[in-house]
């Protein structure tokens, strides 16, 4: 599986971004799909996960109502819309897939994913 961010750049705190994450030569299908950030110094964290089976969504506490993730009808693409950004949103994203045992539990850990995109930075000033 391989996997394309684009969207990132740089933009003033209070502003909005939209990261984009599409599969090559594969179609989503039950599998979670997560954006994940990190920021130099700091450990890679879950800012959201997407199961394209069901549709859940899970969200970082950090970004709750700020951020959005979700999928396009071909299911080729999970978007990440970031709307009120701050300057602690500065990090590289990437995106990445799998199809998780228990997903419930552990559909935020960067660690249990194995496809990954080579990732876009998002710079927040």
């Amino acid at each position: 599986v391989q996997l394309v961010e684009s969207g990132g750049g740089s933009v003033q705190a209070g502003g909005s971004l939209r990261l984009s994450c599409t599969a090559s030569e594969y179609t989503f299908s039950g599998d979670c799909v997560g954006w994940f950030r990190q920021a130099p110094g700091r450990e890679r964290e879950g800012v959201a996960v997407l199961h394209t089976g069901s549709g859940s969504t899970v969200y970082a506490d950090s970004v709750k109502g700020r951020f959005t993730i979700s999928q396009d009808n071909a299911k080729k693409t999970v978007s990440l819309q970031m709307n009120s950004l701050k300057a602690e949103d500065t990090a590289m994203y990437s995106c990445a897939t799998d199809d998780l045992y228990n997903w419930t539990v552990y559909r935020l850990e960067a660690a249990r994913y194995r496809y990954w995109g080579q990732g876009t930075q998002v710079t927040v000033s």
